[in-house]
């Protein structure tokens, strides 16, 4: 079914969001490994990232978001019929992060299942949930990205920790009235090969952790960060490129775009590359780092709600993580 020519077209009715109260700032960080403010700054972007309590588990933290969104979409939860997580941080291996979050949320109605796509993974569930809505199966969905990158952070390793940061952000999927806008096209995209990019080697069946193992922070972030960054920019553009030929726009029809909050050269040079004005570009990668699958569901959140863009206006998301994977989405808001 072609995402342009489906009968049902779909929209999102509803965004949301949740950051923790503890704020990680440079200054802090400066004294816990071998860095300084001006360098995570200069290199990064970042000032401050968010900081969830040691009992405040990823569910939580997408609950809130997910309660937002749906009370800015008017939707109750018990009328919710299915819900996305997406996640790399879940509360526990089985069951899934979605099913924690039905509970909180007694949305007893709603199919829910997590999926693993790192930083891509709410442009993934967006695609999903899509697809899902617009071939009749389901009225309305609410997709969510959540992490608690803390938990699986490396302290001691300066040339990580810094980067990332916990959080939670959701949107509201549904059926669009006529008039109403449209997610237009989407584009998701792998490439195994590169895999060991960015990973955490241990933890799954292929590296158990074990008394021996324990203190060698295998359950934790591993970067390479030159190579990581020259694919990004690559597969950013190409997907950011091809969602906005299938909706039938160019660059200059684009209100805001939303770029994954990983790191301001990046963000700068798919700017560039995409022919997008600064002021066009949304940023909040400054407060909170790179939160993983949350990123651009907390950035579409705050861009939506503080004007960045307009009803009926053009807007594109585009997004990479660990797999390599990446994703972009165009939308009539």
């Amino acid at each position: 079914m072609s995402e342009l020519t489906s009968n049902l077209h779909v929209c999102i009715a509803g965004t949301g969001s949740y950051v923790p109260e503890r704020i990680l700032t440079n200054a802090e960080l400066a004294k816990m490994v071998d860095t300084s403010e001006e360098w995570i700054l200069t290199r990064t972007g970042i000032r401050e990232r968010r900081i969830a309590t040691a009992d405040e588990t990823t569910s939580q933290m997408a609950t809130h978001a997910a309660r937002r969104a749906l009370e800015h979409a008017a939707l109750a939860a018990a009328d919710l019929e299915l819900i996305i997580v997406a996640t790399i941080t879940p509360d526990t291996p089985t069951p899934a992060t979605a099913c924690y979050i039905q509970q909180n949320l007694g949305a007893s109605r709603a199919v829910a299942f997590d999926i693993s796509a790192a930083c891509s993974g709410f442009l993934y569930a967006m695609k999903i949930a899509k697809r899902l809505i617009s071939s009749g199966a389901f009225k309305n969905a609410i997709i969510i990205g959540a992490e608690k990158l803390s938990s699986v952070t490396n302290w001691e390793d300066r040339s990580t920790c810094v980067l990332f940061g916990d959080g939670a952000g959701a949107a509201v999927l549904r059926i669009a009235e006529p008039g109403e806008g449209a997610i237009l096209a989407t584009e998701m995209g792998t490439d195994g090969s590169l895999i060991h990019l960015l990973k955490i080697p241990g933890g799954g069946t292929a590296c158990p952790i074990t008394a021996s193992n324990v203190n060698d922070h295998l359950f934790t972030l591993n970067m390479l960060g030159r190579e990581v960054f020259k694919h990004a920019v690559n597969r950013m553009k190409e997907a950011a490129e091809k969602v906005i030929a299938r909706a039938g726009l160019c660059a200059e029809d684009i209100a805001c775009i939303i770029p994954h909050q990983a790191n301001r050269r990046i963000i700068d040079a798919i700017a560039d590359r995409l022919a997008v004005p600064n002021e066009r570009v949304f940023i909040n990668l400054h407060k909170y780092g790179n939160t993983s699958a949350a990123a651009i569901a907390i950035a579409l959140d705050e861009a939506n709600r503080s004007g960045a863009f307009k009803r009926g206006e053009h807007i594109v998301l585009v997004v990479f993580g660990a797999g390599l994977t990446w994703a972009a989405a165009a939308i009539r808001w």
